[in-house]
Parts: C-alpha cells; sequence; structure tokens
C-alpha cells in the first residue's frame, strides 16, 4: 500500500486495464467522506472513450495525460438534489453563488478521498487544475446540465513511471496557532529556501530569463492578464449554468 507521505503525481501510464469494478468501488467508498448536509453535491463522469479524451483534451491544454485510461471529471452538482426536491413537492433555491461553493467543497472532499484510496490500491492518478481554466468547453463536450459545473479532473491508471516526489513547503510555514499571522521577510526567507536551492528550480529561473523563482510564477506560468481572462470565462460559465 502506498503511505500519503511517499504520493506523487503519475504522468505515465501502462496499458493494463483499471476494471469497472475496481473503479466503482473506489468511487463508493469515496462518497463515505464528509459532505454539506448529506446531500452529496457531486457527480462524477468516467471518461473511457479514445474520442471523449479527444474531444476534452484541447481544454486540457492537450496536455498528454487526458490519454490515460481513464479520465474522471469530478463535478459540482445541484441538480440532482434539486430535481429531487421538484419531485417532491418542495422548491429549490440553490441556483446562486453559495450553493456553488457548497457544491464545490463537497466535490474536492469526495476527489480527495478518491485520489487517497486509488493510490492506495496502486494506481497512479494526476490532478489536471485546468479543468476550472477552460470550464464551458468541458461543460459542452460532457453535456453538463444547469446547476452542475466541472471542478477537477483525475487522470487515473497503473503507473509506468516512478517519479521523485516534488518539494513542499516546511509545515511551519503553513501553520497559525490561534489566529493569523502575517509573514515577515525573514520568515518567507526561511519558508522558501529550500524551493529556491533546487537545482531544476534554479534551471527555470534561467530558462525563463528571469532573476527570481517568483517571477517565474507570476511573469510565466500564472499570469495577471491570463488568470482575469480565465476568471472571466469561468463567471460566463457560472452564469449559463445558472449559480450565479
Amino acid at each position: 500500500m502506498t503511505h500519503i507521505k511517499d504520493r506523487r503525481t503519475i504522468r505515465k501510464y501502462s496499458n493494463k486495464d483499471v476494471s469497472e469494478e475496481l473503479l466503482t468501488s473506489l468511487l463508493e467508498t469515496s462518497s463515505r467522506a464528509a459532505t454539506m448536509g448529506n446531500m452529496q453535491l457531486y457527480s462524477v463522469v468516467i471518461t473511457r472513450d479514445e474520442n471523449q479524451k479527444r474531444l476534452l483534451s484541447p481544454y486540457h491544454f492537450n496536455q498528454p495525460m487526458v490519454n490515460a485510461p481513464v479520465v474522471l471529471t469530478f463535478c459540482a452538482d445541484f441538480n440532482r438534489f434539486s430535481q429531487w426536491c421538484k419531485f417532491r413537492d418542495a422548491i429549490p433555491g440553490y441556483s446562486n453563488f453559495l450553493s456553488f461553493i457548497n457544491a464545490m467543497s463537497d466535490t474536492l472532499l469526495f476527489t480527495q478521498a478518491f485520489c487517497t484510496l486509488a493510490e492506495e490500491s496502486g494506481l497512479g492518478t494526476c490532478y489536471l487544475g485546468t479543468t476550472v481554466y477552460n470550464p464551458q468547453g468541458i461543460i459542452d463536450v460532457l453535456k453538463l446540465p444547469p446547476l452542475t459545473f466541472p471542478i477537477a479532473t483525475i487522470c487515473v491508471g497503473w503507473p509506468a513511471e516512478n517519479p521523485s516526489q516534488p518539494d513542499r513547503l516546511p509545515i511551519k510555514g503553513i501553520i497559525h496557532k490561534e489566529e493569523y499571522h502575517d509573514y515577515t521577510s525573514e520568515m518567507l526567507d526561511k519558508i522558501y529556501a529550500y524551493k529556491e536551492s533546487l537545482s531544476e528550480n534554479a534551471e527555470f529561473v534561467k530558462t525563463n530569463g528571469k532573476s527570481t523563482l517568483a517571477q517565474v510564477f507570476t511573469d510565466c506560468r500564472y499570469r495577471k492578464e491570463d488568470n482575469e481572462a480565465m476568471s472571466h470565462g469561468m463567471l460566463e460559465a457560472l452564469k449559463r449554468q445558472g449559480f450565479i
């Protein structure tokens, strides 16, 4: 079994099948995760078909991991609960932003539970953060109804690689006791010292013609103009799906 401290992102997979029985069992167990009001405000779309993967791929910037044996799109879902309410003579009031946040939180708890269980079973997973970058395209491909929204995509398969673990910040840089204590420059020096010392990160700085690793993030990887454009797209998709 894989201990969570040893986990790593897997981007290359073998051709070995991920059985329907194993996948269903993992998802069923994952549904025991905490949930808002015991409503289970999520759904998951399982993609195995190669043509469907090709349709999804552009909205994930054509990352090769989308060719994994199984691609799971975890969706915030207030549609199912709202439909149930209507059929039971109850009037749902979930076409609002708070309801989206509740459903999104449910979805991420379910997603993380699945990833942990899948990795403990020997499967490899890769989280695609691009899901919220291009939600409307994913909504269209998967034919998501109103009050549903894609939150996370997880590529799943049997590992064909054993990559090194990425670095993590020291836990002292994350914990705040009793109340939030803002960071001084001296504290940040200590928190980010190891990350900045890594040879691969020094190479990122050099390759991108920057003077600090932070500039690689702000000027190259996660630029303000890109964030604003994708924020606009996400808000428009939320409007179309009836959450705002």
